[in-house]
């Protein structure tokens, strides 16, 4: 079930189910509220949480805003730049004779014959490289955690970095391939914690701290430099 509750001028979707009672409020990386409970918490219980956060909220919010910026967007022009792990690479269109995108000798080549699929090919390279390059840092992670991936994937996600579940399923954005190492290490480390701890409360932090003692450090990093990483857009697609 989905509700809606509303603070002051600001809309809260409510998610409701599960067996977990206590009621979990956060803050979207794009700035949305969404809270989550479990089915037998009253809609008066509710709204009594969300007006004890409001002071929270407002904070969390006005941290965002400090550190609001444009989506970042790409054209498909020799020389335009693009991040892989930390460094950015110059972009060079030309005549392959394949249709994937390739990085060679620092350039990222793209296909002048998949110029009409857009940036599709570019996802699709990180997306082909997150697979390639992610497996042994989740499993070292992972092995750190003491938890078990069953099943590990790169893809869209939003505004998100990454998900994991309760049956072991973890999903990490492709544009995470942009991050610098130990950031992309952040997001592992934060993701795969899920599993053991699926809250953010006191047990979550405690157990990142044991496994990545500079965690706030590089969590701190991440809100920083997040707002500048190409999420898929194109110039015209923020422009119609």
């Amino acid at each position: 079930m989905i509700a809606v509750l509303t603070l002051d001028n600001l809309r809260v979707p409510v998610e409701t189910g599960g067996a977990a009672r206590k009621a979990r409020l956060t803050i979207e990386r794009d700035g949305s509220l969404r809270l989550r409970a479990g089915s037998d918490v009253g809609q008066e219980e509710l709204t009594s949480f969300l007006r004890a956060k409001r002071t929270w909220i407002y904070r969390k919010l006005a941290e965002k805003e400090a550190l609001h910026f444009e989506p970042v967007t790409k054209e498909l022009v020799d020389g335009e730049g693009f991040l892989y792990l930390g460094r950015s690479h110059q972009l060079r269109i030309a005549d392959t004779g394949r249709s994937t995108v390739k990085l060679e000798r620092g350039r990222l080549v793209f296909p002048e014959q998949a110029l009409q699929r857009g940036h599709e090919p570019i996802i699709d390279w990180y997306r082909e490289r997150g697979g390639a390059w992610l497996p042994r840092h989740v499993q070292e992670w992972a092995s750190r955690l003491r938890v078990t991936v069953a099943d590990f994937d790169v893809r869209h996600l939003g505004h998100k970095w990454g998900t994991a579940d309760a049956q072991g399923r973890l999903r990490i954005h492709w544009a995470t391939m942009q991050l610098h190492p130990p950031l992309v290490d952040y997001v592992l480390a934060h993701e795969l914690a899920h599993l053991r701890e699926p809250h953010h409360g006191p047990a979550f932090w405690q157990l990142l701290a044991r496994v990545q003692p500079d965690y706030e450090d590089r969590k701190n990093e991440l809100a920083r430099v997040g707002s500048t990483i190409w999420l898929g857009a194109s110039e015209s697609s923020t422009t119609q």
